[in-house]
């Protein structure tokens, strides 16, 4: 396995057209729909870059930012930010389109880790991550940060589901 990759080798671009089947009542792109675009994206990048099988380990909050209307193209990039062990960290921008006017928006922006895996589904070690551009270095610089936040949020997390179980809701105390 190669050391070291560069953030470029993992960079994925997807492009749609926003058709009423992919719409809510307001005319705009599912939220939940927009959540399987970036996650297919990141998907993609982590497995460029690990050259082997992955899972969503999570996914940091999804801002919309701008609304994307039925008829816009919606344009996803993706790339590994930063590499530990066996985690990737890989960010997903969300550009808007519409096609007549030409005006386009960042409608969301998002970061995803990624663990890669074995043939027997245990974690396994993938390259280091190099930033080139500035773009690449600024959010590789910011990701140990996140990592933190992450793991804060994680422990919160499983701190609420040991509290709150998972007994069936007619079998919940009452009292």
């Amino acid at each position: 396995m190669e050391n070291k990759k560069f953030c470029r080798e993992s960079f994925v671009v997807k492009t749609s057209i926003v058709l009423p089947p992919d719409t809510n009542n307001y005319g705009t792109l599912f939220g939940g729909r927009l959540m399987a675009y970036i996650d297919d994206v990141a998907a993609i990048s982590a497995m460029r870059h690990a050259r082997m099988n992955v899972l969503t380990a999570s996914t940091d909050s999804v801002d919309f930012l701008h609304p994307i209307y039925e008829s816009n193209s919606v344009c996803l990039e993706s790339f590994v930010t930063y590499t530990g062990r066996s985690s990737m960290e890989i960010f997903v921008k969300v550009i808007a389109e519409d096609l007549i006017t030409g005006e386009r928006n960042v409608c969301a922006v998002s970061f995803l880790t990624f663990v890669a895996i074995d043939d027997q589904g245990k974690p396994t070690a993938v390259p280091q991550v190099v930033p080139e551009t500035e773009e690449e270095k600024s959010l590789h610089e910011s990701a140990k940060e996140r990592l933190e936040i992450r793991k804060k949020r994680r422990k919160d997390s499983e701190a609420r589901a040991n509290k709150y179980g998972a007994d069936l809701p007619w079998q919940r105390d009452r009292g």
